[in-house]
C-alpha cells in the first residue's frame, strides 16, 4: 500500500506531520463537569419554578431543551473517555448524563452505535447517522426528531452480536422510561413530563442532529475510509459566537481526527495542526456555507488577521543501552488484569530513563532468586513507547515458579533485576506513514502487540491498526477495557475482533480459535493480503506458526510478517555434540574485550558466561533475542532462530545461545 495519502501532493519530504493532538486526556475535564453540573442545577431550577409556578411553561421548555443540548456534549466525551483518564468516571458521568438525553438505550449501546459513526462516517450502508445528514432536505428535520427510530432500528439488526450487559441494561432503561410515561398519564401528570422532559427534550434532538450530524457531514461525498479529512469538516469564522454556541462543534473536523479530544481543546487542536490538515486538503466551509479551499481558506485568514502554528511530532528515543543489561528497579505497583494474570509496572530511576527507553515490540528480562534458585524470564514490554511508564503482563501458569511468586507474592517497593530492553519485534514507524496493520495475538501475545498498536496510533495518525484476538473467555481476555478504550479513542483507525473459544454466547461467526480455516476465510474477505502493509503475529506456538505459514500461502512477503515466540522449541535435526568443533572465542561487552577457549558442543553464549556472567540472554531457545551480538570473523552455525529479520542476519547479527563455531577462531561483539 501506498504511505502517502492520495490527496497528499507535496513530496513526503515538504510535508508538515500530523502530531499528537497536544495533550493527553486530563485527569478531570473541569469543563465537561462542570457543564454537567451547571446543566443539573438549570434543570432543577426550571422544573422546581414551572411547577410552582413561578415562571411560565415556555421558560421551562426553553432551559431544559438547552439542558438536553448541552448534556449530549458530556454523554459525547464519556463515549470518547474523554472526562477523564480514570476509566470508570467516564461510564459514571456519562450515565448520569444520559438520563436527559435519550434514556431508552443504555450508554453502552449509544457508545457503539457512535463508534460504527466514527468508523464509517457517510458511508450510507454502515453509518447509523447518515439518516440525519443524508436525504431529501424537507424530510430531515421529521428524521432529526426521531432519533429513536433510526438507532433502534439499527441497534435491532446487530441485537445478538451485542454483549447481554448491555443488552440488559438497554432493557431497564426503556421499562423505566414506558413506566414513568404510562404514571404519568394514569395520575394526570402528562402535561408536567411534558412540559419538563418530553417537549424540551425533542428540541434538543433536533438541534443535536442539525448541528452534530447536518452541518458538519452532509454535501461531502468522501467515507471515513476513503479520506477522513473530507469526511465531516470544519466552520470557520465567528468563533466568538459559534464556538460556544456550538460548543466547538464547529470543529467537529477535528473531533474525527482526535476522538479522544475534549470539546473545549478542539479550537486548540485545530490551531496547532492546522497546516498539517491544509496540505490534506481538509474540508472546510465559512459559517455561512462558503466551501474552502486550502489556498482560499489561507486568504480568508489573512483577512482574518489570525495565524495558526504547526509543532513537530517528537519520536521516541531508543535504550540508549548497547546490549540488554540488568539493573535492580524497584515494582511500582502489581495489579490484576484477569483471574489469571498480573501487571507489574517499574519506578525506573530518573538516572536509567535513557537506557529503559523502548521501542514497541520491544522486551525485558527478569531475574530474582526464589528460594535460592535463580529465576530469569522474558516479558514482553505492554506500554506504548511514547510513555514514560515500562510495564509487563504476567500470566498465571500452573507451578510456574515465577507466575506464582508474582501472583502470590510480589508488591510494590519490591526489587527485581531487570535488563534494559531488547528485540525487534516491531516496525519503525513515520509519522507520515498512511498504512493498514494487522495484529494476531491469543492470550498473552496480545502483550508485544498492545505496544506496538497504541504507539502506532499515537505515531502514525492516519495509520489503521486491526487486531483479531483470540482468548476462552471475555473475562479472560488480558487488556480488554484497555481495547475498548483504545477502540473508542480511535474509533476509525481501530477496529479489535475477539475470537472466543469458549463463551456459548458470543457471535457464532466470532466462536473458536484462530485456525487456518478462520484466517483462510479473513484473507479472502475482510483481511485481503494486498490491503494490509504489515503483520504482527504473537500467541501459542502453534497459532503463530499456523498463521505465519497461512500469510505465505495467501501470497504474503515473509519480510512483512513479524513473528514474536516467547520461547523456542527443540528442533529434530539438531546435531550432535561431537560433529560441532572448538575453537577460540573473542568477545566485546560492555568495552571489554574477553578471550575465551569453547569446547565442541557449546554454544558462543555458554563460552562468554565461562568469564563474564553478566552475558545478556533469557529464553535460551531462540525466540527472545536478548543474546544478540554481532560475528565480526569467523562462522557460526545457528540451531534455531526465531528473533533475528533478514536484515539482521544479513547485517552478521547471531543469536549466541544458539551459534556455534564452525571455524578455529570465532570473534562476536554484543556492544554493535
Amino acid at each position: 500500500m501506498s504511505t502517502v495519502d492520495a490527496v497528499d501532493t507535496a513530496p513526503a519530504a515538504e510535508r508538515h506531520a500530523l502530531p499528537d493532538p497536544g495533550e493527553p486526556v486530563p485527569k478531570l475535564a473541569l469543563p465537561t463537569l462542570g457543564i454537567y453540573l451547571g446543566a443539573v442545577a438549570a434543570f432543577a431550577a426550571s422544573t422546581s419554578a414551572f411547577i410552582t409556578g413561578v415562571v411560565p411553561f415556555w421558560v421551562t421548555i426553553l432551559v431544559n431543551a438547552a439542558v438536553t443540548f448541552v448534556m449530549f456534549t458530556v454523554v459525547h466525551d464519556a463515549v470518547h473517555y474523554s472526562i477523564s483518564s480514570t476509566r470508570w468516571v467516564n461510564g459514571l458521568v456519562g450515565r448520569l448524563a444520559w438520563v436527559f438525553v435519550v434514556p431508552i438505550l443504555a450508554l453502552p449501546a449509544f457508545g457503539f452505535i457512535h463508534i460504527e459513526h466514527h468508523r464509517h462516517a457517510n458511508d450510507d450502508a454502515n453509518d447509523p447517522d447518515t439518516f440525519a445528514s443524508h436525504g431529501k432536505t424537507w424530510q430531515l428535520p421529521f428524521r432529526w426528531a426521531t432519533v429513536e427510530y433510526f438507532y433502534g432500528s439499527y441497534y435491532l439488526r446487530r441485537l445478538r452480536s451485542r454483549p447481554v450487559a448491555e443488552v440488559a441494561e438497554t432493557g431497564v432503561l426503556l421499562t423505566a422510561s414506558l413506566a414513568g410515561l404510562i404514571i404519568a398519564i394514569l395520575t394526570g401528570n402528562l402535561w408536567t413530563l411534558a412540559v419538563v422532559f418530553l417537549i424540551p427534550q425533542r428540541i434538543g434532538i433536533v438541534f443535536l442532529a442539525w448541528w452534530f450530524d447536518w452541518l458538519p457531514h452532509h454535501g461531502l461525498e468522501d467515507t471515513q475510509r476513503s479520506n477522513r479529512y473530507r469526511a465531516t469538516r470544519a466552520r470557520v469564522g465567528m468563533e466568538w459566537l459559534f464556538t460556544p454556541l456550538m460548543l466547538s462543534q464547529n470543529y467537529h473536523l477535528v473531533h474525527h481526527l482526535h476522538p479522544s479530544v475534549p470539546f473545549y481543546r478542539y479550537v486548540k487542536t485545530w490551531k496547532r495542526n492546522e497546516e498539517a490538515y491544509l496540505e490534506r486538503e481538509a474540508a472546510i466551509s465559512t459559517v455561512f456555507g462558503q466551501q474552502l479551499n486550502p489556498e482560499e481558506f489561507r486568504e480568508w485568514k489573512e483577512l482574518n488577521n489570525r495565524l495558526g502554528r504547526v509543532v513537530p511530532v517528537h519520536m521516541p528515543a531508543r535504550s540508549s543501552a548497547t546490549h540488554s543489561k540488568l539493573h535492580r528497579i524497584p515494582v511500582a505497583a502489581v495489579d490484576p488484569i484477569t483471574a489469571d494474570s498480573t501487571m507489574v509496572t517499574f519506578a525506573v530511576p530518573e538516572e536509567l530513563r535513557d537506557e529503559f527507553r523502548f521501542a514497541p515490540g520491544q522486551h525485558v528480562t527478569v531475574v530474582t532468586d526464589l528460594g535460592g534458585v535463580n529465576v530469569r524470564r522474558n516479558y514482553s514490554i505492554c506500554a506504548p513507547a511514547t510513555r514514560a511508564q515500562l510495564r509487563i503482563a504476567v500470566k498465571h501458569i500452573p507451578g510456574g515458579a515465577f507466575s506464582g511468586f508474582v501472583a502470590n507474592t510480589l508488591k510494590a517497593g519490591d526489587i527485581l533485576e531487570l535488563g534494559t530492553p531488547t528485540g525487534t519485534f516491531g516496525t519503525p514507524l513515520d509519522p507520515l506513514n498512511r498504512k493498514h496493520y494487522v495484529g494476531l495475538a491469543a492470550g498473552s501475545g496480545i502483550t508485544p502487540v498492545l505496544s506496538i498498536l497504541e504507539t502506532v496510533l499515537e505515531i502514525e495518525t492516519e495509520s489503521e491498526f486491526t487486531l483479531v484476538y483470540g482468548n476462552h473467555t471475555k473475562e479472560s481476555t488480558m487488556f480488554r477495557i484497555d481495547l475498548e478504550r483504545l477502540e473508542s479513542r480511535y474509533a476509525d483507525r481501530l477496529e479489535v475482533v475477539h475470537v472466543l473459544s469458549a463463551d456459548p454466547l458470543h457471535t457464532p461467526e466470532l466462536r473458536g480459535i484462530i485456525d487456518a480455516p478462520r484466517l483462510n476465510n479473513y484473507l479472502s474477505t475482510t483481511l485481503k493480503p494486498d490491503q494490509v502493509d504489515e503483520w504482527f503475529l504473537c500467541g501459542p506456538l502453534g497459532m503463530s506458526t499456523t498463521a505465519r505459514d497461512t500469510l505465505i500461502e495467501h501470497g504474503v512477503d515473509p519480510d512483512r510478517i513479524h513473528l514474536e515466540l516467547f520461547t523456542g522449541f527443540t528442533t529434530e535435526k539438531k546435531k550432535p555434540p561431537t560433529d560441532y568443533q572448538g575453537a577460540t572465542l573473542t568477545f566485546t561487552l560492555s568495552g571489554s574485550e574477553n578471550t575465551v577457549e569453547l569446547a565442541a558442543g557449546d554454544s558462543v553464549l555458554e563460552a562468554a558466561l565461562q568469564v563474564r556472567k553478566d552475558a545478556p540472554y533469557s529464553c535460551m531457545g531462540g525466540a527472545c533475542g536478548t543474546c544478540k551480538a554481532k560475528l565480526l570473523t569467523g562462522d557460526v552455525v545457528m540451531d534455531q532462530n526465531f528473533a533475528l529479520g533478514r536484515a539482521e542476519l544479513d547485517a552478521g547479527y547471531i543469536l549466541t545461545c544458539q551459534s556455534h563455531p564452525t571455524t578455529d577462531q570465532v570473534t562476536v561483539d554484543y556492544d554493535a
